[in-house]
């Protein structure tokens, strides 16, 4: 399971310089605690959730086409929208991760600014760094180093890690991300490929319950996408090639919404059009989707994202509570933790949500605290760095109870 340990996020929006977990190539943060399989970010309205978000989704987007489309993505509305205000500074974004436990942490980082003469949207950094094997002590080696669009990129394969000879001048369009590119041309290097395949198999939600209600033409499709509008071809997906556990499926998710006996698709044969009928526990005839409560659909695409059989390594959901009960976000909240710290291939989960029966279910080293200052830049700290808190919590008060009740607040 690949997992981010730590990421740094500067000059986006309101988030100056914000860090969370451990960045092994920082030296104020390379002995923090790194970021768990399930993390959750919380605050008031307006300090920058979204922002976090939406960094994670600008990253995955600058891997799948230009700078400039991607500014403009998501209405993002442009480079100037998305820097800092007033810094003049660029965009900075550090991922640092491993593919798996055992193997060694990665660091990416990229600074996108403005070119002055076209106003376009540039990469003026780009660096990928990973110590090599027979190196315990120091600074990782960079593999890539790139400077608009100009420098260097390690064609060697494991063996070699070491010998310079194996470095190679390099070109690319500053106003793409060369990362996109490199993982082409130099296929003998798995560690640049594995890190864009990784990023471009993010799962960004951008779920909403009108977009699961649209009824679509029959025909298979593996995984659920961003808006969730194609649930019921994933569903077929499921019964056509997982049969045994497609029904396990269904029966655990029924048992898990008040009120529904079963789920199970319908192929109209004369449109041939795909409907889900919900079997409600005090109806006689079953209800379609479009005929769901939004709660309702919401549960139901969380908890059939979970049982993907090949899920995405990186989830990030922005505020799942909304229009689910309130006693349901724990089963919730227990269902991400459990598919983040589960079996094998399981996804990292990361979340952003103002909703203190959510957060009870949460353990204070799963959980952020995002706060805006004076000066109008966020600020982000772990909820277990506060003693009073990790004490109370270790007490038996649940850790929503307390942010609901000012004590995850600054002091």
């Amino acid at each position: 399971m690949a997992l981010i340990e730590g990421l740094r996020i500067q000059n986006y929006r309101a988030l100056h310089d914000v860090a969370m977990g451990r960045i092994g190539t920082d030296q104020a943060l390379r002995d923090a605690e790194p970021l768990t399989p399930m993390t959750a970010v919380i605050g008031k309205n307006g300090v920058g959730k979204s922002s976090i978000f939406d960094a994670f989704g600008f990253l995955s987007d600058c891997m799948q086409t230009d700078l400039e489309t991607a500014c403009n993505a998501q209405n993002r509305g442009g480079f100037d929208k998305l820097a800092s205000s007033g810094l003049n500074q660029p965009i900075t974004l550090t991922i640092y991760y491993r593919e798996s436990k055992n193997d060694r942490p990665i660091t990416y980082e990229v600074s996108i600014g403005k070119d002055e003469k076209s106003g376009l949207p540039i990469v003026l950094n780009e660096r990928l760094r990973q110590r090599a094997k027979n190196q315990s002590k120091g600074q990782p080696r960079s593999f890539l180093r790139l400077e608009r669009g100009k420098g260097s990129v390690w064609t060697g394969d494991d063996s070699v890690e070491g010998d310079d000879a194996f470095m190679r001048e390099v070109q690319f369009d500053p106003h793409k991300l060369a990362i996109v590119s490199l993982a082409e041309q130099f296929k003998e290097n798995p560690r640049i490929a594995q890190f864009k395949q990784f990023i471009q198999s993010w799962y960004l939600s951008y779920f909403t319950p009108d977009s699961a209600r649209k009824i679509p033409q029959s025909g298979v499709q593996k995984h659920l996408n961003l808006h969730g509008d194609n649930v019921g071809n994933v569903v077929q997906y499921l019964e056509r090639n997982h049969p045994i556990v497609f029904k396990r499926i269904l029966i655990d998710i029924s048992k898990k919404i008040p009120g529904i006996g079963t789920i199970e698709p319908y192929r109209d044969k004369i449109t041939n059009n795909l409907y889900l009928l919900f079997k409600d526990k005090g109806f006689a005839a079953p209800f379609t989707q479009q005929q769901m409560s939004d709660g309702t659909l919401k549960m139901f695409c969380y908890l059939l994202l979970l049982e993907d059989p090949s899920p995405p390594p990186f989830i990030c959901i922005e505020e799942p509570e909304n229009g689910l009960y309130h006693k349901l976000l724990e089963t919730l909240a227990s269902e991400f933790r459990q598919h983040a710290t589960g079996k094998k291939g399981a996804s990292q989960i990361f979340i952003t949500t103002h909703q203190p029966y959510f957060v009870d279910a949460l353990e204070p080293n799963e959980v952020w605290v995002l706060e805006k200052e004076e000066d109008g830049f966020s600020t982000i700290r772990r909820a277990s760095d506060d003693p009073v808190v990790k004490n109370l919590v270790a007490e038996g008060l649940p850790l929503g109870g307390l942010w609901y009740s000012d004590y995850l607040d600054a002091r």
